[in-house]
């Protein structure tokens, strides 16, 4: 037993010395930085914080903000003993020494005085007050150790097994009661009353109180059973007027009476009543137990699904209820317990599972892929992470946040100011390295380092729970980008997820899996409304009203609500939802509607889902069941680059892009067009209301989501009258990286890359430029991407009231990128090189412009190069690639011909 004397907390100082006369009050305080959301249309969600006040009897002192009230508490008792020069006069004592306290806290508990006070365990003695012949007076020592914090504390220091297993609690307040002078012990003991009779005017007062309602009370709780091949069930329990719940739970747990139930510590939120009651195994009642013994010190049956939750040692089977006793009120309080409670407690145990909770969206939400302040809805990454931590019985994450001069970051600039980088650490409960890791981005505000290297941990960790089979030597940084560092302890992460492994992986591993569903595996049903022509885009924040209904096959009409959502917003591409609803959303346009199917996840699932969980449900088999979704589109706000440029330029950034152009196309008279990473067909779409000469448009991009947006738009447009109708004689949409050469795109006249390639590592940026006048060889390339310097003004325009906010006016450093899916953004200096590397080395000239601005300092807004073929570049001049070499990798997505011959996939 550990022996070393640790220093008093200083609640514990202030405690010594005032006692009862120290008053806490705890406010709550809005964080008004955090509300605080540029350009958006909806503010961000408020966070809270709380400051507390303490008051003694000759000082009164506040503390500052922090995220728990227990910190603030502490914060407000340390300023106090500062203030007032007190020195701890006592330590937490030795195991000895708590044994010593222990015996005098169950005395206390038993006074005439403590029983007219509003202490919880005052329920249970009021109605041990009440039972009739040899039961009088009598109370169950594991209401003592649910009712009483201080008897926990003490039992924990005498002997830290108490902690895990709440069978040993039992054996130690029985030795001190035992011990004391003024209390006796039935039943081997667990079962304790005072050896004096309570005062008349002290009885009166216990007896004639109520101790619930006025008739039966029934509450429904939850069974899990000790096989885990047994299904958990709801069940009620009645209590009678004037009854003792612990007897109710006794007689339904099969347990001889009340002495014999044991309880867990609580689940979930500090306020609730939530517990595990399990019965004591029958080895701590039999005679040849030792003096102080805890059920682990014999084989019994744990119930494995019950401990994992609570991080204690569950018996037999259990009964999961929130019902008790507590500080406001010595009645009975109550609450019932669903099957949705407990699966929402099981989801709590993912990586992504508060998120889906905090969203209301269990079957939608999905963690992001990355963290933008701007955009983020639900709790942030950090809460996210700690509570995961928490949940799993880890250590708390670690945050080391360190300088990085900004001539080392990946933002260049002239300045001397510091910018942040993140490490984290991850440590078991005995505080063994799981993961260390470090990222190279940097920020210039901590909070944004924290949250950003927060996501990337629970994003991998959100990964290996869906493998969580692999084996010591299969455990590796998946999804770890080049140059972050992210060291694994696999032996001791595998120790550590083992149990849940066992349990629960069988459930939600198939479900948390990603899954990449065909394009063509949603079908979209029953669309209704016009197309307004407001699209979601990539970055756009979108809300949407959903419902989600579980259909089973063969029942006609037979349909049950799982899940529904009146307004839901996410920003669009950053994984914020499943990929069938963001697949569905962006093929619909403001104030439009659609129904699709999916496939039904695990019974758990649905059941965590559904607040009413109701029995029908739980019971159907889902093999020939599905999910069916009903989607409106409410709102569609523009992504953050686009309202910043938006808001200063007129007309906007993206529209002199295209006149730009489109004054190259006609001064080159120009035939044929290729965009590279075209994305929802912004640029073509444009095109086709300007008079050119062009008879051959074509798009590329990666992403089929977009290109099958682009194909709607460009589809609508066609079929209308455009001024490029009638001398455009086809217009293809390819599924490609702009990595990869295809050759029927050589030798174009036209190429443009416009705002897409700071999307890519600066790496790829070079090998696209190789590629793209190498292999695709167009007579004309341009390309245009933003320019970092002119970054300042823009953020000053998205933030009208920024001299309000002195953190703003004191860095005038460094800024953030335009997009937070921007991997690097480069200066005019960056870029000019960039550039003129690339002609001298295919051939090329450059020439520079840019729109926005007047391109004076710091330059335009967008800056572009041109690339043209000089007269020694010939086409395909490398041998390899040529009109001959027919290299055909893209996928045709949607082609239109003249004459309105159209066909897509």
């Amino acid at each position: 037993m550990v022996t070393m004397k640790q220093p008093a907390t200083p609640k514990a100082i202030i405690h010594q010395k005032f006692g009862s006369k120290a008053c806490y009050q705890v406010e709550e305080v809005a964080d008004a930085a955090e509300n605080l959301c540029p350009g958006l249309a909806i503010p961000q969600q408020t966070k809270i914080q709380y400051r507390c006040v303490l008051k003694l009897p000759d000082l009164t002192v506040s503390s500052g903000t922090f995220s728990r009230k227990k910190d603030a508490e502490q914060s407000a008792a340390q300023i106090a003993v500062e203030k007032l020069g007190i020195e701890a006069n006592e330590q937490i004592p030795t195991p000895e020494g708590a044994f010593d306290e222990l015996i005098a806290r169950l005395n206390i508990l038993f006074t005439d005085e403590f029983l007219l006070s509003t202490h919880p365990l005052v329920g249970h003695l009021r109605v041990a007050l009440k039972r009739e012949g040899s039961l009088f007076g009598l109370v169950p020592i594991s209401a003592i150790a649910i009712c009483d914090s201080k008897v926990n504390s003490m039992c924990k220091l005498i002997d830290s097994r108490a902690e895990s297993d709440p069978s040993l609690l039992l054996s130690l307040i029985s030795k001190a009661a035992k011990a004391s002078t003024s209390l006796s012990t039935r039943e081997n003991g667990f079962l304790i009353q005072r050896q004096n009779p309570v005062l008349p005017e002290a009885m009166e007062v216990l007896v004639s109180s109520q101790i619930g309602a006025s008739n039966n009370v029934e509450i429904e709780v939850v069974r899990i059973p000790v096989c885990l091949n047994e299904e958990v069930k709801r069940f009620q329990i009645n209590v009678p007027e004037d009854g003792y719940y612990l007897d109710v739970i006794a007689k339904y747990l099969e347990a001889r009476d009340s002495s014999h139930i044991l309880a867990s510590r609580t689940i979930g939120k500090a306020s609730s009543e939530m517990r595990f009651y399990f019965t004591a195994p029958q080895c701590l009642f039999s005679s040849s137990a030792k003096d102080v013994v805890g059920a682990t010190d014999f084989e019994v049956a744990v119930n494995k699904r019950a401990s994992y939750i609570s991080g204690q040692t569950i018996y037999g089977d259990a009964i999961l209820a929130n019902i008790g006793y507590t500080w406001r009120s010595s009645n009975l309080l109550y609450e019932d317990v669903s099957l949705c409670t407990y699966y929402r407690i099981l989801l709590g145990q993912l990586p992504d599972g508060y998120y889906k909770l905090s969203r209301e969206a269990v079957l939608t939400a999905e963690l992001p892929s990355s963290y933008s302040r701007a955009t983020w809805r639900g709790s942030v990454p950090k809460d996210l992470l700690s509570l995961f931590c928490r949940n799993h019985r880890l250590y708390q994450p670690v945050f080391s946040v360190q300088k990085v001069a900004s001539s080392q970051s990946n933002n260049t600039n002239s300045d001397n100011t510091y910018l942040l980088r993140c490490e984290v650490r991850i440590l078991s409960r005995r505080e063994e390295l799981l993961i260390v890791c470090s990222f190279p981005d940097t920020y210039r505000k901590e909070a944004d380092a924290i949250q950003n290297s927060a996501m990337k941990v629970l994003n991998w960790f959100k990964v290996y729970f869906t493998q969580l089979y692999l084996l010591e030597d299969e455990l590796h940084p998946f999804g770890i980008a080049p140059g972050e560092c992210f060291k694994l302890y696999p032996k001791a992460i595998l120790e550590e997820f083992s149990l849940w492994t066992s349990i629960f992986a069988k459930s939600f591993c198939n479900y948390l899996k990603p899954k990449r569903v065909l394009e063509n595996g949603v079908v979209l049903l029953d669309i209704e409304g016009l197309d307004s022509g407001v699209i979601p885009t990539v970055g756009s924040v979108t809300s949407v009203s959903y419902e989600v209904w579980l259909v089973r096959e063969g029942e006609e009409g037979k349909r049950y609500l799982v899940e529904k959502n009146e307004e839901f917003e996410f920003e669009v591409g950053s994984g914020a939802v499943i990929y069938p609803m963001e697949l569905c959303v962006t093929q619909l346009s403001l104030d439009q509607s659609a129904k699709f199917t999916v496939g039904p996840p695990p019974r758990e699932v649905i059941l965590a889902a559904t607040h009413t969980a109701p029995s029908d449900i739980s019971k159907i088999p889902l093999q020939n069941c599905w999910l069916e979704y009903a989607v409106k589109v409410l709102r569609v706000a523009a992504p953050m680059e686009e309202r910043m440029e938006t808001a200063l330029f007129s007309p906007p950034l993206s529209k002199q892009r295209v006149e730009f152009a489109v004054r190259h196309i006609n001064q080159s008279h120009a035939l044929s067009l290729v965009d590279f990473g075209c994305g929802s067909g912004s640029l073509l779409d444009s095109l086709l209301d300007h008079n050119t000469c062009l008879e051959k448009l074509v798009g590329v991009d990666i992403s089929v989501r977009s290109l099958t947006r682009a194909a709607k738009v460009l589809h609508q447009k066609l079929s209308k009258n455009c001024p490029m109708r009638a001398c455009l004689r086809s217009a293809v949409l390819y599924d490609g990286s702009i990595m990869d050469f295809d050759a029927r795109l050589y030798n174009f006249d036209i190429g443009t890359c416009l705002e897409v390639i700071e999307h890519m590592e600066e790496e790829q940026a070079q090998q696209f430029g190789d590629i793209a006048l190498s292999k695709f060889c167009p007579k004309i390339l341009i390309v245009s991407t933003p320019n970092y310097e002119y970054n300042p003004i823009l953020q000053r325009s998205s933030l009208p009231n920024k001299e309000e906010d002195p953190e703003e006016k004191e860095k005038p450093g460094p800024c953030k990128f335009r997009n937070h899916d921007h991997k690097f953004e480069w200066t005019r200096g960056q870029f000019e090189k960039w550039a003129n590397d690339l002609a001298t080395k295919h051939g090329y000239g450059v020439e520079f412009s840019g729109v926005g601005g007047s391109g004076d300092e710091p330059g335009f807004a967008s800056q572009i190069a041109v690339f043209k073929r000089g007269l020694s570049s010939k086409e395909g001049s490398n041998g390899s690639i040529g009109p001959g070499s027919f290299c055909s990798p893209y996928e045709l997505v949607w082609e239109w011909c003249g004459g309105n011959k159209e066909r897509g996939d």
